[in-house]
């Protein structure tokens, strides 16, 4: 009889250390699934103002092309630089921010249009007339707002990949979320390189 209690007993311990070990299991998943959605929803972000951005580009470029004399390879620059995001993200936006390869290459695509931008952006100082238009200076509004909501996006997504990552990377955490392969892999950041993290100068002088 003794050692059928005791047997219970040991059943029981065994029953407790069970569900409380699968109720941490379980809220450290949930708390992941929080977390990694709250990174997804800021890349959305991102997304958005990073198109934003290049749907402004065609009217830019048509823009400048009306003026007399502008130097076509500037804006060929751009359009080109425009084409390389494209490729660059097509078929891979869903995965980027599970994907630091990737993730590096669109980061590099967007800096190499920012410095295409760039350029049309002084160039377009030689051309007093051009900057005048009532077309230009709405387009100049646009980007320079874009441009800044860029930036704040961008570090916002910083700050929800740190808060995923500083998680993830936590005891017992880190050897929970490597039951889950790469669905809980840790997340990129925006990097400053030197001229691409600065924003295109927009503001032309009255």
């Amino acid at each position: 009889m003794k050692a059928k209690w005791f047997l219970l007993g040991c059943l029981g311990v065994v029953i407790v250390v069970g569900l409380v070990v699968g109720m941490s299991f379980a809220r450290v998943y949930n708390r992941l699934v929080v977390l990694d959605q709250a990174v997804q929803a800021q890349w959305g972000q991102v997304e958005n103002v990073y198109q934003r951005r290049m749907d402004l580009i065609p009217n830019l470029v048509a823009t400048v092309k009306g003026a007399a004399g502008f130097e076509k390879s500037t804006f060929t620059q751009v359009a080109e630089a425009r084409a390389k995001v494209g490729q660059v993200t097509a078929g891979q936006i869903k995965n980027l921010v599970n994907n630091p390869q990737a993730f590096k290459k669109f980061e590099a695509a967007q800096a190499g249009l920012s410095s295409a931008l760039s350029r049309l952006l002084v160039t377009v100082e030689r051309y007093p007339e051009l900057k005048a238009t009532e077309n230009f200076q709405a387009l100049q509004a646009q980007l320079e707002g874009t441009e800044n909501r860029i930036a704040v996006e961008r570090m916002r997504f910083n700050e929800t990949a740190r808060a995923f990552n500083s998680y993830r990377q936590s005891f017992p955490t880190n050897i929970i979320a490597g039951f889950f392969g790469n669905k809980f892999q840790e997340k990129p950041y925006f990097k400053a390189t030197e001229g691409a993290a600065t924003p295109p100068k927009v503001d032309f002088g009255q």
